[in-house]
């Protein structure tokens, strides 16, 4: 019983971290001027890649090595770097169309960007033979929640900094995806 405690708290707590990152990047976004609609849409869409990411490294750790934790992270890394320039550049434009949005395809590359660190973790958790369906509920509950925190933030923190709020959110993913590629 004790053990089955102790996974639940680990779980919870490694949920928490990833659901961080997703915070992170989810307090960047949040400034993009979103609508209550996108932002309920992007927190389960990342939720459902903070289910399918472990999941899919849980069944490759079972078969590989490690090596794709450190690729996973660098890959991370440089979608964020993308994203927080093209928010950065396109903050100086006059035109509100930009490259990557957090919708379409723009959704996807940026759930992706915050669930790649959760795909090597899954590796890692499917060597050591976790429980997968209880990794899946904290992975995909936490990263909802703490993405919908982060964007509601930015969200208010937005209407307070007007125009400089997307230059700022740029700021924010650029220095996330510079951390993930550092280390």
């Amino acid at each position: 019983m004790s053990a089955m405690i102790g996974e639940i708290l680990t779980l919870a707590l490694m949920a928490f971290a990833l659901g961080m990152d997703a915070f992170s990047v989810g307090l960047g976004m949040g400034m993009y001027k979103l609508r209550l609609r996108q932002i309920a849409k992007i927190g389960i869409t990342i939720g459902l890649f903070h289910v399918w990411m472990p999941l899919l490294g849980m069944i490759a750790g079972r078969f590989l090595s490690n090596t794709f934790g450190a690729i996973a992270g660098y890959v991370g890394g440089g979608l964020l770097l993308l994203l927080g320039v093209q928010m950065i550049w396109s903050s100086f434009r006059d035109e509100e169309d930009s490259l990557i949005t957090p919708v379409g395809i723009g959704l996807l590359i940026f759930a992706l960007s915050v669930s790649l660190d959760s795909f090597s973790v899954g590796l890692s958790l499917g060597i050591y033979g976790a429980k997968t369906l209880l990794v899946l509920v904290f992975f995909g509950a936490g990263a909802t929640i703490l993405t919908w925190a982060g964007l509601l933030t930015g969200r208010k923190v937005q209407s307070w900094i007007g125009s400089y709020s997307e230059a700022l959110g740029g700021a924010i993913l650029l220095a996330f995806g510079i951390k993930l590629l550092i280390g």
